[in-house]
């Protein structure tokens, strides 16, 4: 499996024709092309044009580039799919999967529009009857769980804080969730793009909850995110350290060893392994 860094995931407006421009200098690891949410209804079919376009273009180097189409049963979502697939991006975002179902319906479309077998299908989970389906959901076989917090908040009725407090249990529940399926899973957006220390904060607290990185709305949160979500110098070391040890032909079939005075088993191994290909991949991107 490719390992991709997917630390700041940043959605632009597809109505936006300067904001698609500007986004190919823009250093995030991932960009999502909205038709949804950020895109009035009247401008969905200008949109679609200008998000397929600039996809088709292939200027936004290497970074992954998916589209968000609007949802199963929308005026929409036929239109934006077929078009997305003669696009050819990364991936599709499909926003308030709600069921297994629904990824089951996504795929049979995309089928039928001729997309290759290789396209992903990313799922949003922010609805409540999502977060209580995120296990069949994954099970579909999306390739990335999104956690979208503002519908989730709407709809419980819950009240947000600056420590999530209402949301912990949901967002738990999905990185598990993402984990038992060998999933990547984005943290939500954090709305208050001028705040950037109380970004910092909750970039932090979505990297102690597990979360690959964070879905953004603006330019100004990539660096933080990029630096939060990379895993700092220290640890990056201490895994080429355990990978190292575990290669000695006086280790070779240990399940534990004793490094550095620390019992180190072969799941560390594992840990190690991916530390140091996400760092690999970070540093590919120059």
């Amino acid at each position: 499996m490719t390992i991709r860094p997917r630390r700041s995931v940043l959605y632009m407006p597809g109505s936006n024709v300067r904001a698609l421009e500007k986004a190919r200098t823009i250093p995030a690891d991932v960009l999502i092309l909205d038709l949804e949410d950020a895109v009035a209804p009247d401008a969905k079919d200008l949109a679609r044009s200008q998000v397929c376009a600039a996809v088709a273009s292939k200027a936004y180097g290497r970074r992954e580039m998916l589209i968000r189409v609007n949802g199963l049963g929308s005026t929409w979502f036929a239109e934006d799919l077929k078009a997305a697939v003669a696009a050819r991006p990364d991936g599709i975002v499909l926003p308030k999967a709600s069921r297994a179902a629904d990824i089951a319906e996504v795929r049979a479309a995309l089928s039928a529009a001729g997309a290759s077998s290789n396209l992903a299908v990313w799922a949003m989970i922010e609805t409540p009857r999502g977060v209580l389906n995120a296990a069949e959901i994954a099970a579909a076989g999306p390739a990335c769980l999104v956690v979208g917090l503002n519908d989730l908040f709407k709809e419980t009725r819950a009240e947000p804080d600056t420590h999530r407090t209402a949301a912990q249990s949901w967002i738990s529940h999905i990185v598990t969730v993402a984990r038992a399926y060998g999933l990547d899973v984005l943290d939500s957006a954090y709305n208050n793009f001028r705040d950037a220390e109380g970004f910092r904060r909750e970039c932090q607290q979505g990297r102690l909850f597990g979360f690959d990185g964070k879905t953004l709305i603006h330019p100004d949160q990539v660096a933080i995110a990029n630096e939060v979500f990379a895993p700092p110098a220290s640890e990056i070391e201490w895994a080429r350290k355990i990978i190292a040890a575990f290669a000695l032909p006086e280790n070779k079939g240990k399940g534990v060893i004793n490094l550095e005075g620390r019992m180190v088993e072969l799941l560390h191994a594992d840990m190690a392994h991916h530390t140091v290909a996400i760092a690999e991949a970070i540093a590919a991107r120059g």
